[in-house]
């Protein structure tokens, strides 16, 4: 475990710095918190290190969980002293939401890499058809469902959210503006949403992952620590970066190039079926 210059440890901390810069700037160019970014990127660094690709899937997916619990924690804090957040629909997230987390885990330690890929994949287009083609008069009502509206609508996000190791804010944003609510108050209620699901699903991908063969060295069920530490300082330092390319480029070009990347890694993941 103390080896000095072991040639395997130093390639996967390379290709994790590698991962997280990666990530952080293009979750700065996209404006999102970085999940959608991090796997695909993730998965494609652990496979060139020839991780066994039964689990090569459940640790990016595990590990982008564990890599927004910070991150999520201070944007929602931020957000929440602007008092940009919607309260009552997070309290009515509190147990909802939690709960499809450790489904979606409990799931991911029963079905193979392939269902993992495909998950991600149809749930990466659909976003990206809603970025290429969404028009603001797309409503579903003129205010949030009631309490049980909620709650479902918490679980079923939460579940997805945990199989594809996002924070939740694509599909909560998505919510929350076709029931009226304006994106502001989205994006700062998915900060609080980001935390429901990385802290139970950060939980969720150890337990499921415990005693597996085939993980990497400093893996602690589906989480790589090694991973994490090392790609959170470098997401910081790339993610202004970033910033600084969006706020050049039009909004419309920005979702629209969003778009576009989630359907080549929807495709690439297609591809990959085949793979484990």
């Amino acid at each position: 475990m103390l080896q000095s210059f072991d040639p395997t440890l130093v390639s996967l901390a390379i290709a994790l710095i590698g991962a997280g810069a990666i990530a952080g700037l293009l979750a700065g160019v996209f404006g999102i918190g970085g999940g959608a970014v991090l796997v695909p990127v993730l998965y494609q660094f652990l496979g060139i290190l020839q991780v066994d690709e039964a689990v090569r899937m459940h640790i990016s997916i595990g590990t982008s969980l564990a890599v927004i619990v910070p991150t999520s924690l201070r944007s929602f804090v931020s957000h929440h002293k602007r008092g940009a957040v919607d309260d009552d629909l997070l309290r009515s997230y509190l147990i909802a939401v939690p709960a499809g987390v450790f489904l979606g885990a409990l799931t991911a330690a029963f079905i193979s890499a392939n269902s993992l890929k495909a998950v991600f994949a149809v749930i990466a287009l659909a976003v990206a058809f809603k970025m290429l083609f969404a028009k603001e008069s797309w409503k579903l009502g003129k205010d949030l469902p009631g309490t049980k509206g909620r709650a479902i609508a918490g679980v079923v996000i939460g579940f997805f959210s945990s199989l594809m190791g996002i924070g939740g804010g694509v599909m909560n944003n998505s919510f929350m503006t076709l029931y009226n609510r304006p994106i502001h108050q989205a994006v700062a209620t998915s900060s609080g949403l980001g935390v429901l699901i990385s802290i139970p699903g950060t939980i969720g991908y150890v337990i499921a992952g415990w005693g597996k063969s085939g993980l990497p060295e400093f893996s602690v069920g589906f989480i790589n620590l090694l991973a994490v530490i090392l790609i959170i300082p470098v997401t910081i330092v790339f993610a202004p970066l970033g910033v600084k390319m969006a706020h050049a480029l039009p909004k419309k070009t920005l979702s629209r190039a969003f778009g576009v990347f989630l359907i080549i890694v929807a495709i690439r993941f297609f591809l990959a079926l085949n793979d484990s």
